[in-house]
């Protein structure tokens, strides 16, 4: 089977970075699964928002980058001062005494108001900074894990969407069918009711089948709104209505070449959640680092300038001075802090390795499980199909026998019933088989744009129209549109 075969998608960083350049609408055309994918890697807000959180992670990169650069500082102040004293002193005898009396003579207090000005040049640069070092490479690690979170969103997006338009599919399928056995079933009730009035059945075949046709018209009510529940769910995807898409033609059925073991590598190797995991592992290590450099001495070199200048009576010129030098910082005791934060990331890194290996083992069961699940649905397609030849061939004999009298109506309604159902089936196996082979190749890291693209040759220009109910166009507008997306700022 040519799916089997798919090529191993690149590094998940290249990817990472068609996932952000995709950004572009397409204009509406036929709705074909590789065009309603491009839509919602454009327009699925958990997506986007996906996006936004990467960019801020690598923001916060240069936030702490930054603490490594070079600093300068500049403050200044102008004050306006009034100053008034009522204080005075008695000199000391024979000082200052009045010539006529000799008494001491008080010095009395006064009032000034002048204005003062000061300014302040600072630049410092860190030399050693253990603490802002681990915090650049604890960065460093949170961009690499959120590179692989982006990439979880983007293939858990994909196997939405295939998910939701093949559910559609399946739910028209299932519609036709009950559409089908609803008229059929009509039919035997009308031909009951024909044979009841001129005497040739009893009333309780006619109940019969009134029951079997009440049940198919139940069935086809509820087929009809799981089609419109399927539309809805991509419509919610995508943030656009499709009235119709392609309908999904031959395919081949086939178990997978390579065997279980290759997946469960290839999952190990490139699952997203589980390199999400593993890279959450880094960064806990180096929360540890940072934690154990709050021990170590900060050295940082400075210079700084300063200048003063005021209009005080009988003071004239400025003051201005000047420094340069290296100033170091020794953290003797900090009141066991220093100690309780590594025991902290400690814990937290143990916490860490231990949800690695929770997702490792969640993962390699899925893949597991997800692979016996293909090869059944290879044998269950088989085996589908084949059911509703034979359903049909005695649905035939059955009412072949109805109407020579060994057969009952209460048979002829079973088998209709079987033979439908049948039909259904067939089409539940089927999509079964698609979706769970897509979801083989996301729990194994290799769901991409070209998977999809691979599947979308599988589908026919014949539509699956339906039109949803419209609660008006503006309405739609409004509750669809969030506004414009800030602009980062510089």
């Amino acid at each position: 089977m040519r799916l089997a075969h798919w090529a191993v998608n690149a590094p998940l960083r290249p990817l990472l970075l068609a996932v952000l350049t995709a950004s572009v609408v397409l204009p509406a055309q036929a709705a074909d699964l590789i065009t309603i994918t491009r839509d919602a890697l454009s327009n699925n807000a958990a997506l986007n928002s996906a996006r936004a959180q990467y960019s801020g992670v690598e923001a916060a990169r240069d936030v702490a980058r930054g603490g490594l650069l070079p600093q300068v500082n500049a403050s200044g102040n102008v004050v306006h001062h009034e100053q008034f004293e009522s204080q005075s002193s008695a000199r000391a005898p024979g000082a200052g005494t009045d010539a006529g009396t000799g008494a001491g003579v008080g010095v009395g207090g006064g009032e000034d108001r002048y204005n003062s000005l000061s300014l302040t040049l600072e630049a410092t640069q860190i030399l050693f900074n253990e603490v802002t070092r681990q915090q650049v490479t604890q960065a460093e690690r949170q961009i690499d894990q959120q590179v692989y979170l982006l990439a979880a969103t983007e293939q858990q997006l994909l196997i939405d969407v295939a998910s939701a338009y093949f559910d559609i599919l399946r739910a028209n399928e299932v519609l036709e069918a009950r559409q089908a056995q609803e008229r059929a079933i009509g039919r035997q009730l009308e031909q009951a009711s024909e044979q009841f009035e001129v005497g040739l059945i009893a009333i309780t075949e006619v109940e019969e089948a009134r029951a079997s046709f009440d049940q198919s018209r139940a069935d086809r009510i509820a087929a009809e709104s799981n089609l419109q529940v399927a539309f809805e769910v991509l419509e919610q995807l995508t943030g656009q209505r499709y009235a119709d898409i392609d309908s999904l033609g031959d395919m081949p059925v086939g178990v997978p070449t390579n065997d279980r073991d290759y997946w469960v590598e290839q999952a190990i190797q490139r699952n997203p959640q589980v390199l999400a995991q593993q890279a959450g592992i880094e960064i806990s290590r180096v929360g540890v680092d940072i934690a154990r450099a709050g021990r170590l001495p900060t050295f940082q070199a400075f210079a700084n300038y300063q200048h003063a200048d005021s209009d005080l009576d009988a003071v004239s010129g400025y003051d201005a001075s000047s420094q340069i030098g290296v100033s170091a910082n020794l953290p003797i005791y900090t009141g066991g802090s220093t100690s309780a934060s590594i025991r902290q990331g400690t814990y937290q890194l143990e916490s860490t390795q231990y949800e690695f290996e929770s997702q490792r083992r969640t993962t390699i069961q899925q893949v597991r499980s997800l692979y016996t699940q293909v090869s059944n649905n290879v044998e269950t397609v088989e085996a589908r199909q084949q059911a509703i030849v034979s359903t049909q061939s005695a649905l035939e004999a059955t009412r072949a026998g109805y109407e020579v009298g060994t057969r009952n109506i209460v048979d002829v309604l079973n088998a209709e019933q079987n033979y439908y159902n049948a039909i259904a089936n067939y089409a539940e196996a089927r999509y079964d088989y698609v979706v769970n082979l897509l979801s083989l190749r996301q729990q194994s890291g290799l769901l991409d744009v070209p998977a999809i693209e691979e599947v979308n040759a599988w589908l026919t220009g014949e539509q699956v129209s339906f039109t949803l109910p419209d609660g008006g166009e503006d309405n739609y507008q409004r509750a669809m549109d969030i506004g414009a997306p800030p602009t980062p700022g510089m």
